[in-house]
């Protein structure tokens, strides 16, 4: 599989990587997917301590450990679990992250982590400080680089004006096209987006036609999608899954997209599309004209 490079960084990650979150609670099950996502040459895998409360960095930890020096490894810290473990809390203080990071290396087998990203992040944050625990870990050797998970542009703006993040996650895909907006300043900075939800859902799939409901998806309604995803199609001449991942390839602001997987099928079918011919010229345009250019509501000062 081909590789990018993240930002500014040293790490050269898969084109197609692994977002870990959704592989379940069955250790074996996860194990396969994993297993499943190497051998197609995935090698960035992205979990957080957040997802089943510690669990999933468990299975990556152990699913990994062999084969730690030849995949990007990437987790999230800021929120904190409560005492009972069935809730958490946002925290983003120095004394927390530096207390999480420990944690999670524990919990992933490893000494260090390569991309170690903010869940979140809020403009009442004491952003500085928490730029500060950051930059304290990777002196330490226990990160290489950090980055932040946001959709709020205000937040990012803050990172990228005061601190060395090479990546910012965000939800992309065909169907949620908002981040493009924010693109040209990332590009100026030098910092990758980490796409997750390419497929939408489900909705960017041959599979669309069963992952439709009343709700719509984002602002689009179920009557809008039900004429609009057969022309996405018709429009790029590729699968449904190949022109999903081929369209948020086209834009070299992206480092990586992470869809997640709970089957090992689901796994494969992202990386043969990952292969796919890349959209043409017009054939991206034409795909930007079916579909919405929204903006974040909000966030925005």
């Amino acid at each position: 599989m081909k590789k990018r490079q993240l930002g500014t960084s040293d790490l050269m990650v898969s084109e197609v990587g692994l977002g870990c979150m959704s592989l379940g609670t069955d250790k074996e099950q996860a194990e396969s997917i994993i297993d499943a996502a190497l051998h197609d040459g995935i090698n960035y895998f992205d979990t957080a301590d957040l997802y089943d409360f510690g669990l999933n960095e468990e299975f990556v930890g152990a699913a990994l450990k062999k084969k730690r020096k030849e995949i990007i490894l990437a987790t999230k810290a800021g929120n904190r679990w409560n005492d009972a473990k069935d809730g958490w809390t946002w925290d983003a203080s120095k004394s927390y992250i530096k207390e999480a990071v420990k944690h999670s290396l524990k919990r992933l087998k490893t000494d260090y982590i390569d991309l170690y990203q903010l869940h979140g992040g809020t403009i009442e944050d004491n952003i500085d400080e928490t730029i500060e625990a950051f930059e304290d870990l990777k002196k330490e050797g226990l990160i290489r680089y950090y980055g932040i998970s946001s959709i709020r542009p205000n937040v990012i703006k803050q990172y990228l004006e005061k601190s060395s993040i090479v990546s910012v996650m965000m939800q992309y895909s065909l169907l949620d096209r908002r981040p493009e907006e924010w693109f040209s300043l990332l590009n100026d900075h030098g910092v990758s987006v980490i796409g997750r939800g390419p497929m939408a859902k489900g909705l960017l799939t041959d599979k669309w036609e069963t992952k439709l409901n009343e709700k719509g998806y984002l602002s689009y309604s179920e009557e809008e999608l039900r004429r609009l995803l057969p022309q996405v199609a018709a429009e790029s001449g590729l699968t449904m899954t190949e022109t999903a991942i081929q369209y948020c390839l086209k834009q070299q602001t992206v480092g990586t997209i992470v869809p997640g997987a709970s089957k090992i099928e689901q796994v494969q079918a992202n990386c043969r599309a990952s292969e796919a011919r890349p959209l043409s010229g017009e054939e991206f345009v034409a795909l930007q004209a079916l579909t919405k250019f929204d903006k974040y509501e909000g966030h925005r000062e």
